[in-house]
């Protein structure tokens, strides 16, 4: 089965090939011919989500997903939310944990979740699939792996930041890894039927 993972992240594409097996031919927005930049301004994951995904639908007519994710943090009622990636008015993760970490300045509430949603149309039929991962945003960095607010996430029943953590054991845990298994899982079973 062909399907096109709304992406041109060539790490993202390794991770869910890697995840779907040979049943699938992965294609990416380039393979299919889409130089076009997504829309995504629905104002919630699962919409953006859903929005880049019948764009490609839509105007290209390929089965495919597409997925966005974000920070929601209860103290400052789910921001930055669908807005994660350009909190602080620009895509770096050092202004962007920095306007969380003043923003949260002498708040005792650090909860906080990632989620993602990968939004799936195949022939047209649309499902979605989302991950969660909960857990505290900390006083300070630590850590310098992993991207975005990695450095200041500490999941529930770790000790760990997810920029302290191993690419593979972030994985095991994380949001996307949820919702790409529950993903994959539903495709694997549509190719069997």
């Amino acid at each position: 089965m062909e399907l096109c993972f709304a992406t041109n992240n060539n790490h993202k594409l390794e991770e869910v090939s890697t995840s779907l097996g040979d049943a699938f031919l992965l294609k990416t927005l380039n393979d299919i011919g889409c130089t076009d930049e997504l829309p995504e301004t629905s104002g919630t994951i699962p919409g953006n989500s859903r929005q880049k995904a019948e764009y490609v639908w839509t105007n290209f007519g390929v089965s495919c997903f597409a997925d966005d994710s974000g920070l929601e943090i209860d103290a400052l009622q789910g921001e930055p939310g669908v807005d994660s990636a350009f909190y602080s008015g620009s895509r770096s993760f050092e202004n962007n944990i920095k306007k969380v970490l003043t923003n949260l300045s002498g708040e005792s509430n650090r909860k906080a979740r990632f989620i993602t949603v990968f939004t799936l149309l195949l022939h047209g039929v649309e499902h979605q699939f989302e991950g969660i991962v909960e857990g505290q945003i900390l006083q300070e960095p630590r850590g310098i792996g992993g991207f975005g607010y990695d450095p200041i996430f500490l999941p529930d029943g770790h000790d760990r930041t997810f920029a302290e953590m191993s690419l593979d054991e972030k994985s095991k845990i994380s949001h996307r890894s949820k919702a790409l298994a529950k993903m994959v899982a539903y495709l694997k079973d549509q190719v069997k039927q």
